[in-house]
């Protein structure tokens, strides 16, 4: 990290201690809890629902917060995790360094750090969602001599509060809008300020299409979306994005959700997942002649894979109410160039010559020109805010790493291109597999693909186990169809999962 980016790095703990989270130490946090003047720690840790859990402590001294960051605490796994049994359940949370950030949610000054899950004989909790991460990118890494997969995330979210009169924009039409059209971009750039100042890579934020009036209520639909980085880092920033915004939501006496659906015919909410491929610093998804082999061999493996992802990405049976024509949400396997109809999306890049926009709309520049080939990423428009974020990116990963070891994969990705809106042309549509329908279809294709994410001890049999068992609960093989477009049994379902993920 250069001088200048430790100077304007928006979390105080970098600029303090003058060096990137990744290289954060026990000394380190130790440190920072004197200058500070730190009096509490909460330990954070997601659970089987993909929501953080915390666990405070008071500090009563240097030696005891020494203490608490070496030998962290044991919690009831069977609590957490309904896979495990009550009988032998118990597990060790450890804090993680680089995860640490000042909370500012609290009255006296906290400093809040993630956990990873131990056994009992000390070793990683192999079902544990972040070791499965964990595993799925150093597995990756071994399989395509040394190639790092990255990946950023784009958080769509509902903000639902008491409806206004003035300057409402046009339904469904609040892309880019601006305030006063736009009325929650001030909690928008403030939830934006505080991700930052924990860590989180923000590329940007805008209001989305979504918005609409229902009864007293209004409901409008934002975007908060990150930077390409590592895979634990990514997810990292996903959960503490996610548990911020609801704190804050709270704060400002308004309801925060990343619920899949809201209510028939309105846009729904995804979390779309950017892919890049990276070794020794260079994208290797792009090359002289476009989009590489490593390209369409990651394309290959999501594509082949993608309707046990929805395992991972899918959550509830509202989820399968986004995944329908016409709403900006895929339904068929495929993927495609800058086109919002594919599941897969390969969205607009730079080249060399880019600079020239830039010197057309500011004639007192030069076209310099610069490589911006680090900004081509490859899209998943699937998933929604229903995932565990850590268990979405380890399958990705999985796929993505399946893809280089499938037989002619770069054909297979070529032979599911489409370049056009696929619903405009049925001999397209017809052609096309297409994504699961239910919770039940999910895990069917999950028991169906398992051998592939349980490879090399990846994903735990026990967890694929309880995934699937967990998906089957719902019971909702036919539930799409027997609820129709009807609103308000539609409502009734998605107030029921109104706070997923």
């Amino acid at each position: 990290m250069r001088q200048d980016e430790l100077k304007f790095n928006p979390n105080s703990l970098v600029r303090f201690l003058q060096k990137p989270m990744a290289e954060f130490t026990k000394a380190d946090i130790l440190k920072v809890i004197e200058e500070f003047q730190i009096e509490m720690i909460n330990f954070r840790y997601l659970a089987n629902d993909g929501r953080l859990k915390t666990l405070n402590f008071v500090i009563q001294s240097f030696e005891h917060a020494d203490e608490v960051l070496t030998s962290g605490e044991r919690v009831d796994g069977s609590s957490l995790f309904p896979y495990l049994e009550a009988g032998n359940s118990d597990l060790y949370v450890i804090p993680r360094f680089r995860t640490a950030f000042l909370d500012p949610f609290t009255k006296v000054p906290t400093l809040d750090l993630l956990c990873s899950f131990y056994t009992k004989d000390g070793e990683p909790f192999s079902m544990a969602p972040e070791y499965t991460l964990a595993k799925a990118g150093r597995a990756f890494s071994e399989a395509t001599g040394g190639m790092e997969f990255e990946v950023m995330g784009e958080l769509e979210y509902y903000v639902i509060a008491p409806k206004e009169e003035n300057y409402l924009p046009e339904d469904q039409r609040g892309y880019h809008e601006s305030k006063p059209f736009c009325k929650f971009g001030a909690f928008r750039t403030e939830a934006m300020r505080l991700i930052a100042a924990a860590g989180g890579e923000i590329k940007y934020g805008h209001s989305e299409v979504g918005n609409f009036t229902m009864g007293d209520l209004m409901y409008e639909q934002n975007e908060i979306e990150f930077l390409p980085t590592h895979l634990e880092q990514a997810a990292d920033q996903l959960v503490i994005a996610k548990w911020m915004m609801r704190e804050l939501a709270y704060e400002y006496g308004i309801t925060v959700t990343f619920a899949p659906k809201i209510t028939v015919g309105k846009a729904g909410s995804g979390m779309h997942v950017h892919t890049r491929v990276s070794k020794d610093g260079k994208n290797m998804y792009i090359g002289p002649d476009g989009l590489t082999d490593v390209a369409h061999k990651t394309i290959a493996g999501i594509l082949d894979l993608a309707g046990s992802l929805t395992a991972f990405g899918n959550t509830n049976p509202t989820s399968y109410f986004r995944l329908v024509p016409h709403q900006e949400a895929p339904t068929n396997i495929c993927w495609g160039d800058r086109n919002r109809s594919a599941m897969v999306r390969v969205p607009l890049g730079w080249n060399k010559d880019s600079g020239n926009m830039m010197a057309h709309a500011n004639p007192l520049e030069k076209n310099d020109p610069v490589d911006f080939s680090h900004k081509q990423t490859i899209e998943l428009r699937t998933p929604d805010g229903s995932a565990n974020v850590y268990l979405l990116l380890a399958g990705m990963t999985v796929a993505a790493r399946h893809g280089f070891e499938m037989e002619n994969a770069v054909q297979y990705a070529k032979d599911r291109y489409v370049s056009v809106n696929i619903f405009e042309h049925e001999d397209i549509l017809n052609r096309l597999a297409v994504l699961p329908d239910s919770c039940a279809a999910s895990a069917d294709l999950l028991e169906r693909d398992r051998a592939v994410y349980e490879k090399d001890g990846i994903f735990d049999p026990r967890l694929i186990d309880g995934i699937i068992k967990g998906l089957r609960s719902f019971n909702d093989s036919t539930l799409r169809a027997d609820i129709g477009n009807d609103p308000e049994k539609t409502l009734q379902l998605v107030e029921r999962f109104l706070q997923c993920g």
